[in-house]
Order: structure tokens, then sequence, then C-alpha cells
């Protein structure tokens, strides 16, 4: 029987919960009374609005550098009088637009764009193929992501850690408001694998700022500290029961193996805490829950591969629970698919209509973390990977690859089939080597 442990963050849409009644009662009670407010009151919290937006509206980036912010950005200010000719509205026009697609035959808008992410797990996976040894293309790559690493901008991060030095990485062009700790780990990552002396300055302020954004459970969220308020979910408005941002086992996973891999003594406390919590996520079945990548097989690898680089032993009963899933859910190809409906339906983890290179990436590198690599089940996903290369020596799946707002809002990252696949085949032929 596959069961959730209690995260709230999972559990999206409560159904009539007590809360959720007691927020609609009081929403609709309040509003009986909304004439009465003085209009001094409206127009000075409307004002202290205005000004949080216009602070954050970010450039051409826009606003959170995201659709759905950037729109409603777009459209406060001009109900707030803004004309259409005023630079506000102007650049955040220009912020939208610049999300538009148009392949002639074809168009579309996209949520957000992703950089640093890219970036950082393509320069992992040339890493890999060049084993070890940083090219041109990925010197280059992070010489630019150094030149974009947040520092001492204003970002809401600070309500909660007013003290902490700046030092992470946006997951778009331009964010600064809004680091990523995801995105900073990896990047972290790509960079100490890369040349450890000449990025490290980078990488002290990025693990100095990432060890400061612990949450008390011992992981780490996205963008934010012990965001985990999980009643404002509730909300009336908060129609896609996702509005907080707490600790993930993907993000912790990443985190973690970050701060294993540098090696630095004054972080084995973040890390035995971080490995503690990703232990107490852990699913019945031996999978971790993928809040930032579909979904169960995405969180298995993160922390397959995150607790290999915090030095824990693959022989441990929890890690070998992780290996049987992953094991279990292999498809008769070969490869391993799972679609986004297991967000909706927890007991279809690792299920899937069909193998993609991506996910079969994922399942391999967790799988060979965790120190399964002359097995029949590395070998045939070895394999699947090798025959579904296309003629142009890259792989193409269709869908989505991940959730924006789980049960919600699905994105599709253009690159994972095509970075994951080479890393995987080049950790394996790497490991294989070094077996000889």
């Amino acid at each position: 029987m596959f069961t959730l442990p209690a995260d709230e963050e999972r559990n999206y849409f409560p159904v009539r919960s007590r809360r959720n009644q007691v927020f609609l009662y009081l929403e609709r009670t309040a509003r009986l009374f909304a004439r009465l407010i003085p209009r001094w009151v409206r127009n000075r919290a409307t004002k202290k609005a205005e000004r949080w937006v216009i602070e954050r509206l970010n450039g051409e980036d826009g606003l959170g550098a995201i659709f759905p912010a950037m729109v409603n950005a777009y459209e406060s200010l001009a109900i707030l009088g803004y004309p259409a000719d005023h630079p506000h509205r102007v650049t955040a026009k220009r912020a939208i637009d610049k999300l538009l697609v148009d392949r002639g035959t074809m168009a579309y808008c996209q949520p957000c764009v992703s950089p640093v992410w890219d970036t950082a797990l393509a320069a992992l996976a040339l890493l890999e193929a060049r084993g070890g040894k940083a090219s041109e293309a990925v010197i280059n790559g992070l010489d630019w992501m150094q030149s974009v690493q947040c520092r001492d901008e204003p970002a809401d991060w600070r309500d909660y850690r007013p003290n902490l030095e700046g030092g992470g990485w946006a997951f778009q062009f331009r964010n600064a408001h809004y680091p990523d700790l995801d995105d900073t780990a990896a990047v972290v990552w790509a960079m100490h694998a890369a040349d450890p002396q000449r990025y490290a300055e980078s990488i002290r302020r990025a693990a100095d700022w990432t060890a400061g954004m612990q949450s008390k459970n011992g992981g780490f969220a996205a963008f934010d500290a012990d965001n985990t308020c999980y009643y404002l979910n509730d909300i009336p408005f908060a129609d896609h029961g996702a509005l907080l941002d707490p600790p993930t086992s993907d993000v912790s996973a990443r985190c973690a193996g970050m701060f294993g891999r540098l090696g630095e003594q004054r972080f084995d406390t973040v890390i035995r805490s971080c490995v503690s919590c990703l232990k107490n996520e852990q699913e019945v079945n031996g999978a971790w829950f993928g809040r930032w990548g579909t979904n169960y097989i995405y969180g298995t690898w993160s922390v397959l591969v995150g607790l290999e680089m915090t030095g824990e032993s693959p022989r441990q009963a929890y890690i070998q629970r992780a290996v049987k899933w992953l094991q279990h859910v292999q498809r008769n190809d070969g490869g391993w698919g799972e679609s986004n409906d297991s967000y909706m339906y927890p007991n279809e983890a690792g299920e899937g209509r069909q193998s993609t290179a991506f996910q079969t990436a994922w399942a391999l590198l967790g799988l060979m973390a965790a120190g399964e690599v002359d097995t029949p089940a590395v070998r045939r996903g070895i394999e699947y990977l090798l025959n579904t290369q296309q003629t142009d020596g890259l792989w193409n799946d269709g869908g989505f690859t991940a959730p924006g707002f789980p049960r919600v809002f699905y994105l599709k990252y253009h690159g994972y089939d095509k970075f994951f696949p080479l890393w995987a085949l080049a950790r394996y032929y790497n490991l294989q080597a070094e077996r000889v």
C-alpha cells in the first residue's frame, strides 16, 4: 500500500476542510462591511501594494520573472491609472512580449525562462562527458553565471534572514528579489567540479548563503526558509493550494550534496540535519516526492545523488529501499517513465504511458549513485538510451517534464531530453572505466 507522509506541500486542494470553511465564512462576512472601510485606509493599503509591485517590476525580465505575476502586474498598473505609454507599463508589456515564441506555423507563450538552471545542468553533463575536464564551452557558461550571481541586492528572503550575506543565483536571466536555492546548489556543484579555485569566491558566498537559508526541519526550500504556514493554503483566493514555499526533498538533497562535495567541516551539522530530514521524507515504498520535476523518479534521483555526495553508505537499508523501488518501476523496454498523473494519484508513482529518455537518465543516475553499476537494471537502461538516440546524437521526448504547481500547471524543459541522457551515458562509461 502506498501512503503519503504528513507533508501538506503535496496535498493540494483541501476538500471542504474546517480551516477552509472558517476562512470562507470570515471572507464573506467581512465583505458585508467593505463599504465601511474609510477611503484613506483603502488608499493607504493600495499605495503600499503599488510601491511593492513597482519595486519588483524587474525591468524587461518582469515581476518574479514569471508569466502570471507579470500579467497581474501589467493589469494592476492599468487599473491604477498608469497610461499605456508610461515607462512602467511599457516595460511590463515588453517583459510579457519577450516570453512569446513565434515559429511561423505555431506560437506559444513561455511561463518563464531557465538559463541558469539549464546552463548548470548542461555544464555538469559536459563535465561528465569529458571525464571531469572543463571545456571552453563549460568555462564560458560558468563565467557567465559568475557574472549574474545575486549578491547584496534587495530580496524578499531577507525578511527572515536580514543579516545574511547574499550569494545565490536566480532561475532566470535576472530575478534578484528571488534567488533560488536549487539553482544555487547546481551552479556551485558545476563550478566546484570545473575549477574550484577560479570560482572560489562565488562558491564561498553561495555556500554561506545556502547554509543560512536552512529551515528548522533541516531541509531547504526553493526561495525562502521556514515558509510553512500551511493554513494559508486555505484562504479563498489560494485556489491552486500551493501558496507557500516549504522545504522539499529534491531541493534539500541538492543542497546537502553541494555541501558534501565542498567537504568543509563547518557544514557538517548542516549536512547531518538535512540527511535526517530526507530520511523522514522518504515514502514507505522507498521513493521520494519530486516537487520540481516529474515526480517520484525525479525526487528519488535527486536524493540518491545528493546522498552519494554527502558520503552516505549505499548499503544502508533506506537507500536500498530506494534502489528496489527504481528497479521495480523499470519498464519492459528497459526505460523508465512517469506521468504527471502521479501528482493526483500517488499510487501511480513511477508509472507512465511510455518510457522517456530524461526519466530513464534520472533513474540510471540514481541507481549508479547508490552503487548499482554493473547490474541488469542499469545495463537495460543504458541499452534503452542507446536504442532511442537519434541520428543527430540527441533524444526527443514529448510532453511535460516538471510541475510549476502540481495538479495545476506543468512545464516542459526542452533541454531535459538532451543533457540528462548524455550525463547518464557518460557517467556509466566513466564508472565502467574505473572498474577496469
